[in-house]
Order: C-alpha cells, then structure tokens, then sequence
C-alpha cells in the first residue's frame, strides 16, 4: 500500500469520526413525513388521534377497518333483497390520509352505501376523481399557506374562534361546488387570500359525503399543541351519531423493513457516514485506477532465422569439404551486409572502397584493407586446397563486421 493511499484512507477515518461526534451532539431529527399511521408518533401520524378517539366522537362506537379494501368491507355487509337490498350495518365511513387512496371500484361502493341513508367523512388533500365529477365539485392548489393563515368553521354555533394550523396543512381548497346543494361547513384565509372553502357537506341520493382539505388537523402535532385539538373536535362533531367505520388499511406500519441496512439508514449520523464511504471507495477506485498504468508485456525480439539458417547451411558445407563454396557464400554476405548498412557500391572493390568503407563504419583500416586483399586474390587466383583460405577469410570478416 503505497504511502499516498494511506494519507487518503486516514483522511476519510478522520472525517467519519468528525461525522459521528457531530451527529451525536446534534438533537434528533424530526420526522414530517405524513404518514397518518395509526402506529407512528412522529408529528403527523395518527397515534393520538387513535388513542383519544373515543373522547372526539362520544358515545360513537368505531369500528377499524384495517384488513379489507372499502368495497371488500361494505360489499361483505350487504344483504342483496328481491327489491332493493340493504346493509347491514348504518353508520358513517370515516377516512383520513394524506391523499386519495380509495379505488373506483371501493368509490362505486362506497356511493351505493351513502345512498342507503350513510355518510362518508373524508379528509385528505386530494379526492378520487370519480367523487369529483359525481358530486360536481373541484379544487385547486394555488392557496398559499403563511403565518398569518387562519382556519375556521362557518357555523358560530359549533365553534367562533379561528386557528392558526400552519405545520402539514396543504394549499388545496374547493375552487367550485354545486351551490344549489352543497353546505360549506369551513373556510381558510390569510392576508394575502380572500378566504377558500375546505370543508363542504354534499348530499347523495338518502346519505350525506363530508369533504375536508386538511387531514393534519388530527395528525399528532396539532391534537398536542394549544387549543388546535378544538378545530379538530369541532370538524368531527359534524359526523352524524351512530356507528363510525374508520378506514385504516395501509396506515399501520406494520411492515419493517428486512434490509441489513435498516438501523444505519434509520439513525442520521450513521446514514451519512455510510454513503460517504461508499463515495470515498469510488473515489479511491477512480484515482487506483488513473494512477496505475496497465503492466507492459516484454515481447522478445524475433529470433534471425536468416542467420541460423546460414550457419546451418555453413556447417553443412564445411562437413562436407566444399570449402570454395563455403567462402563464396562469406564474401557475398559480406558484400550483401555493406550494400545495405552503408549504401555503398561493391563492384569495384578497389582503394576507394575500403577509404569510404573506412569512413562509414569505423571500423580499422589495416583489418579493411586485409580483407579487401584476401578477396580480390581469392577471386584472381585458383586453389587447390581452401580449409586455410577459408579461415583467414573468415576471421577478416569477423573482424570488419564486428
């Protein structure tokens, strides 16, 4: 491990320690996500909500519907009739959450139930679309939430005084309503807004709908903080008296996640120092990677097959006594090598020659001119035995070669 990477690495332990003593110095994040679970404490769960509805709706008794879809539920209580058919059970169906979670098909039915004489309370800051069109109602979300806003009811006699709900509430309100039917049971304003309706009565067929924009007016926070527990009182206590159906399917948190990660991911400080290692083991693998240069294979030069061969072919010869053939062969390599290494003419090989030979290779003179004279009488004159020529030409070429 090079001394550089060990500067690195000691410098992401350090920041991680930094990390940590910060993080467990600092006060504990808080929460927002609106999760209206009946299990979570965080501000805008429904923890106190669950624990105290029995004191919001009085002599009510509530029935949690936590394991079916509304039309699972409500079509499981209809007893079908020759005529008209009925349900068993009378009452009002009561859901709260962040946004539209029921299914047309649950909506279908939860009409046909509001139709038998019921009602359905719903507080969310989006409605199906289906209700919308059937009840000829719309929203929009232009409305803008500041510290001056207030909220209120529109009947004095349930309640005269006006809140201020800032924390989770949403900017929807009802931006067109059927006047010749609807109710506006409450309103929201600021200094800036003339006020919007949030909170509307609709009837339908022998049952009433309840249509409410803020559902974080019974989330923890507010039921907990001043008097806010009395909007949200007051809101409820338009419910008419009889049974309470309330919807809670997939506001338990009753799932936990198995992931390994799930407490480092859960606890800031340990969330943070996870991701930066993994962002400082991308940045150790991009550098690694930039620094090291790819090893360089040795390729070995190709052997001279030329000069095997023709060692080869000399033994031959030599084996064989033809040693006129052997040096004939010396002299044309000879002549063959300072044609191409020193582009010089090897016709005449005359004093000329070996002066420019002399120049061109460096090599000695006296060896050059030796050579030059053993072949010139080599080629002039006839021999009858060449082992002795052969040799003393083959030992000036070596010498001038090499």
């Amino acid at each position: 491990m090079g001394k550089s990477i060990k500067v690195y690495i000691a410098i992401l332990v350090l920041v991680f320690a930094l990390i940590l003593i910060a993080g467990s110095n600092s006060p504990k994040r808080i929460d927002w996500t609106p999760s209206y679970s009946v299990n979570d404490k965080i501000p805008l769960g429904l923890y106190v909500f669950d624990k105290e509805i029995n004191g919001l709706l009085k002599k009510q008794k509530i029935e949690r519907v936590s394991a079916l879809t509304p039309y699972e539920f409500l079509d499981s209580k209809y007893v079908p009739d020759t005529v008209v058919g009925t349900y068993k059970i009378k009452g009002t169906f009561l859901n709260i959450t962040e946004f539209a979670s029921i299914d047309d098909q649950s909506m279908k039915e939860l009409f046909y139930f509001v139709s038998h004489g019921n009602s359905a309370f719903l507080s969310m800051k989006t409605f199906p679309q289906l209700l919308l069109d059937s009840l000829k109602v719309d929203f929009r979300t232009d409305f803008q939430f500041s510290d001056s806003t207030k909220i209120w009811l529109a009947n004095k006699n349930v309640s005269q005084k006006k809140f201020r709900l800032i924390e989770g509430m949403g900017n929807y309100y009802f931006s067109k309503i059927d006047t010749l039917n609807t109710t506006v049971l409450g309103y929201q304003a600021n200094n800036e807004n003339k006020k919007r309706i949030n909170f509307i009565k609709v009837p339908y067929v022998n049952g009433y709908f309840y249509l409410h924009t803020q559902p974080a007016a019974f989330s923890n926070f507010h039921l907990l903080k001043d008097n806010h527990y009395e909007y949200a009182q007051s809101v409820l206590s338009y419910i008419p008296k009889g049974d309470v159906y309330w919807y809670t399917k997939g506001q338990n948190s009753e799932s936990i996640s198995d992931s390994p990660l799930r407490f480092i991911l859960s606890q800031p400080p340990l969330e943070w120092a996870f991701y930066l290692s993994l962002i400082g083991m991308l940045i150790f693998i991009l550098f690694n990677a930039k620094r090291k240069q790819r090893i360089v294979p040795i390729l070995k030069p190709l052997p001279n097959l030329t000069v095997d061969f023709t060692k080869t072919i000399g033994n031959l010869y030599y084996q064989e006594g033809d040693h006129d053939n052997i040096i004939d062969k010396k002299i044309i390599y000879f002549l063959e090598k300072i044609r191409n290494e020193y582009l010089l003419d090897t016709s005449k090989l005359d004093d000329d020659f070996i002066k420019k030979l002399h120049h061109k290779s460096g090599k000695d003179e006296n060896d050059i001119r030796e050579l030059i004279f053993l072949i010139n009488e080599y080629r002039k004159s006839y021999h009858g035995s060449l082992e002795e020529d052969l040799i003393r030409i083959n030992n000036a070429i070596e010498k001038v070669l090499h």
